[in-house]
């Protein structure tokens, strides 16, 4: 059974919380967009974006620095050893991509050269 949000009956509890629940939620909606939307909001947010980096960044450092020491004596590779690994093998792939256009530019032109050494064959008459 759909129900029409303005008309409610009044023997529903359910329905009449509900739709209490639905018009703050529109109300708690429509004010967060507008306080969200003016310059002290993005202020302050800045401000405290700016504040959360620069204190957790000497965390975050010995955190890095501990891991390494870890994985280093557990025989793991780190996210450094991880990274210099992907550089590498993309490079692989790079110069592999660059020999197989090489080859397949050797190909071609050795298939023209064949193609214009090889005697043409006489048509024979009909």
């Amino acid at each position: 059974m759909s129900q029409n949000n303005e008309h409610t009956n009044l023997l529903d509890p359910t329905g009449m919380i509900k739709s209490m629940r639905d018009a703050s939620i529109d109300t708690w909606s429509k004010l967060m967009i507008q306080m969200v939307n003016t310059d002290a909001y993005s202020q302050a947010t800045g401000t405290m974006l700016d504040t959360w980096l620069a204190t957790s960044t000497p965390f975050r450092k010995a955190l890095e620095s501990t891991m390494t020491q870890v994985l280093t004596n557990l025989n793991m590779p780190t996210r450094g050893d991880v990274t210099s690994l992907a550089e590498r093998l993309t490079n692989i792939e790079l110069r592999l991509d660059d020999l197989e256009g090489k080859l397949d530019e050797a190909v071609r032109a050795t298939r023209k050269q064949a193609a214009a050494a090889k005697p043409k064959e006489p048509k024979e008459p009909a």
